[in-house]
């Protein structure tokens, strides 16, 4: 469950350096769920676990893992038949688990929860004879596997070009769905392009971008709003990171800026900065940004102020074959980290 609080935008005035620290931000429920499902199988299996993709797009949390004993690859077909394989949150195509069936591979699928629903919703449409738009970045996984639940009537659009293209069968059979990872503004400037050329297009059964995403996006279009510079951390390939840099620079921020870790902070970005903007992507372990929020101590930036504009109580079971090895060997099912 999520719950809303009303934050005021604009903030009592100091004349000191400050931070403002969007909340919530860092790990989502559905990267949580991965992450530990990859720790508890490598804990309960043993070394190697193979893991198809990164896990998570996070640079910190898959180099953690590969020390642990999980081995990234792209392909099924790279992984020893009779291993274990994890796909990612980001979820795989149907073509994917055959291919992994092929090679006699047990498989522990940690999609995220959301991302499923999404299969599942072009799984209802394609069947009832829909022309489905997905909004969504070309090449991305999650739009990959997504797409691949029906490629001969999912069309991916993105920019107006892509729209362009676009051909469908029944103007009364059409419906749009998205990524879960995009800004949520952005999507909505493509359907409007996209209802421009097809009036009679349908919206989503239930909102597509998760709710992870969009309470990002709440909290830092606060921060960046009073705020000179914002630093968002998180890997390049985070599409949610992106995201939040993009949104900061819209909300008002002077600079917006990406980094995975602290040590890549450049110290011209400080020039008559008074204060500062931290959120973190989906994917980001808590202790990263406190490494950020060190550095930033250092540069006088001590003074921090949590600016909350949601809670997030969400949490989702481990993977169902996960479990189910776990269970029948007497081991803890609940996804909460060891540690």
């Amino acid at each position: 469950m999520t719950v809303l609080k009303d934050t005021p935008t604009h903030l009592p005035e100091n004349s000191g350096k400050k931070v403002l620290l969007a909340s919530p931000r860092g790990y989502c429920a559905g990267v949580d769920r991965a992450v530990i499902a990859v720790e508890k199988a490598l804990d309960h299996y043993g070394a190697p676990i193979y893991v198809r993709k990164q896990i998570v797009h996070n640079k910190h949390v898959v180099s953690t893992l590969e020390r642990r004993g999980a081995i990234f690859v792209d392909e099924v077909d790279e992984v020893p038949e009779g291993s274990i394989l994890v796909f990612s949150a980001h979820g795989v195509s149907p073509a994917v688990v055959a291919a992994a069936e092929a090679r006699n591979l047990q498989t522990i699928d940690a999609t995220c929860p959301l991302v499923t629903k999404v299969h599942r919703e072009v799984q209802r449409f394609a069947k009832e004879g829909y022309d489905i738009f997905l909004v969504g970045h070309e090449g991305h996984e999650e739009v990959e596997g997504t797409a691949g639940e029906a490629p001969d009537v999912v069309q991916i659009v993105d920019q107006d070009e892509s729209i362009a293209s676009t051909k469908i069968k029944d103007p009364e059979k059409v419906v749009w769905l998205s990524q879960t990872t995009l800004s949520v503004d952005e999507t909505m400037t493509t359907v409007l392009k996209l209802r421009e050329k097809y009036p009679t297009i349908q919206n989503p059964p239930s909102d597509d971008i998760c709710y992870a995403t969009q309470n990002r996006q709440v909290a830092i279009k606060k921060v960046g709003a009073s705020s000179d510079l914002v630093i968002v951390v998180g890997s390049a390939n985070s599409s949610n990171t992106v995201r939040l840099v993009e949104v900061a620079k819209l909300a008002g921020a002077k600079q917006s800026y990406r980094v995975d870790f602290a040590s890549e902070i450049q110290d011209d970005w400080f020039d008559g900065v008074a204060t500062v903007g931290v959120s973190s992507g989906a994917s980001v372990p808590e202790e990263l940004v406190d490494e950020v929020l060190a550095d930033l101590a250092r540069r006088g930036f001590g003074d921090v102020r949590t600016l909350q504009t949601a809670e997030e109580d969400v949490q989702f079971s481990l993977p169902k074959e996960l479990r189910k090895d776990l269970k029948a060997s007497g081991e803890n099912t609940e996804n909460k980290k060891q540690r």
